[in-house]
This record gives C-alpha cells, sequence and structure tokens, in this order.
C-alpha cells in the first residue's frame, strides 16, 4: 500500500506514457503489499521510482562491465585510482573524486575482480551517482573504501526481514550445506531486476531458480539442504538520499519515470492519477 500526504494511492489509475513500464511494475507491486510505504510528498515517492530504476541499471551495466568475480585474496582494482590493501580492500586514493572511481569500475571493468557483496555495493554507489547531484556525491562519499558489506553511513543501506520484494532490492540466497572448500558460495548477493530475475555477481542475470541450482553445486557431499531465498531484503534510504537528488530529476528531464506532469483527484479516501 502506497500513501502520499497522509492519503492512499490507487496505482491501478496511472495512465500510459505517464511512467515507464518498470516505474508502474514497482508501483504496483508496491500496492500489493500490506506494508504501507508513506512518503511526505510525491517527489519522495518519485526519487525512489527513479533511483530503483538506477539500481537495476547500474546492476546490469555492472554485468556487462567485464568485472570479475573473485575472493578478497585474489581482489584486483584499477590501481590509478584504486589502492588494494592486503585484505583485497580498495581505497580511493586521496587526489581522485569518488564518481571517478566508481564510474571506472563500469568503464575499464576489466581491470577489477571482487566478490558479490562489494559487488552490491558497488552498484548501489553507482546507482546514487546517476541519482543525485554529483557535487554533492563527491562530498558525500569522499574517502570512498570498498569491502565486502562495509560502506559511507550516507549510503545509508538498511537491511531487514520481509517478504515485500521490489525491483532494485538486494536479497540474499542461502547455501547452508556449501563446499567449506569454496566458502565465497556459502551465499548469493543479488539485485532484483524483475519478478523472478536478479543480478548476481559470478552467476550473472537469471532467475531465482538458476541461482539456487547453481549454488546447489557448491554444495558439501551428502547434503540433504538446498540454496534458498532468505527473506533478508537490503535496500537503500530512499528518503535521505532525496534531500540531495540531481537538478535532472527536479526539473523532470525524464517524464516517461516521473510525477510531474500527473494531475491528482481525490474522491473519498482514494487519490487517481489522471
Amino acid at each position: 500500500m502506497i500513501k502520499v500526504n497522509q492519503k492512499w494511492i490507487d496505482a491501478s489509475q496511472i495512465g500510459p506514457g505517464i511512467l515507464s513500464k518498470e516505474a508502474v511494475e514497482i508501483l504496483q507491486s508496491m500496492e500489493s503489499y500490506s506494508k504501507v510505504y508513506e512518503y511526505e510528498t510525491m517527489a519522495q515517492l518519485e526519487f525512489e521510482l527513479a533511483l530503483r530504476l538506477q539500481i537495476m541499471e547500474a546492476a546490469v551495466s555492472l554485468y556487462n562491465s567485464g568485472v570479475g568475480f573473485a575472493t578478497f585474496q585474489t581482489s584486483k582494482c584499477n590501481e590509478k585510482y584504486w589502492i588494494l590493501t592486503e585484505r583485497g580492500a580498495f581505497i580511493l586514493k586521496p587526489n581522485v573524486l569518488p564518481e571517478t572511481g566508481i564510474e571506472d569500475i563500469f568503464r575499464n571493468g576489466k581491470k577489477y575482480a571482487f566478490e558479490c557483496a562489494t559487488a552490491m555495493v558497488i552498484v548501489f554507489y553507482k546507482a546514487v551517482l546517476e541519482s543525485i547531484d554529483r557535487k554533492k556525491f563527491n562530498r558525500l562519499f569522499s574517502g570512498l573504501f570498498l569491502y565486502d558489506w562495509q560502506y559511507d553511513k550516507d549510503l545509508g543501506l538498511d537491511s531487514h526481514e520481509g517478504n515485500d520484494f521490489l525491483p532494485g532490492d538486494c536479497v540474499y540466497f542461502e547455501n547452508p550445506d556449501y563446499n567449506p572448500k569454496t566458502p565465497q558460495w556459502q551465499g548469493e548477493n543479488a539485485i532484483m531486476l524483475d519478478e523472478n530475475l536478479y543480478y548476481g555477481h559470478g552467476i550473472g542475470v537469471t532467475t531465482k531458480e538458476a541461482i539456487i541450482a547453481f549454488l546447489n553445486t557448491k554444495r558439501k557431499e551428502n547434503s540433504d539442504r538446498a540454496a534458498f531465498l532468505t527473506s533478508q531484503i537490503v535496500r537503500p534510504n530512499f528518503w535521505y538520499l532525496s534531500r540531495f537528488r540531481s537538478a535532472a530529476l527536479r526539473e523532470n528531464s525524464e517524464p516517461v519515470c516521473c510525477f510531474s506532469n500527473v494531475i491528482i483527484s481525490e474522491v473519498g479516501s482514494k487519490t487517481y492519477f489522471l
């Protein structure tokens, strides 16, 4: 369910051409859950939809970039912009802007290799970079550090248990009987792209069933427990990040993804898009 300024939103009333197909699907999924997605303004909801679309785009772009999968011990990076530590962390060099470091991963992917948690954080950073003012991005994320699930507090990632899976969320597939010789496959973080399409670093863009089937090949001998999708959901703090949204979003440069031109009609307790 969706509430904006204390009014319920009826997503079924969105006319064709107002939102992209992907944005409409996200909105309809929100409406279908019993969880209430509440916003002070329409602009906050608009920003969340736009950022979710950017997360999905960043996930596919990372998949197509040529980056490799690696353990922490075998990680690599472009040392023109990053310092690689002994434990496999990437530290942005002092003279490099955060936007430059993040964009280089997508531009020169073959110079990079890392494990799946780091990949998820990189996807979130790239999506935020494309959604907020760049000067503010560079200020917020100065001294960028990439390692596992460690991230800057301004990214505001929230992890919770639930079943309200939405495109743009990071979910987790657990492999309870993983082979101890390959601990990197004890599970797989993945970005949800569609109802049954995910990006998992090291596995690719594929279905839930395919990710589970892959993880099942990495189980210990005589295992009787299959891998499964958990109820863990990770998503950024959309409300906080919306404070820094880019001028492009404020000016509605992409109307297929935004509500700026929507006329709203209130009937009873429902709010309709016209």
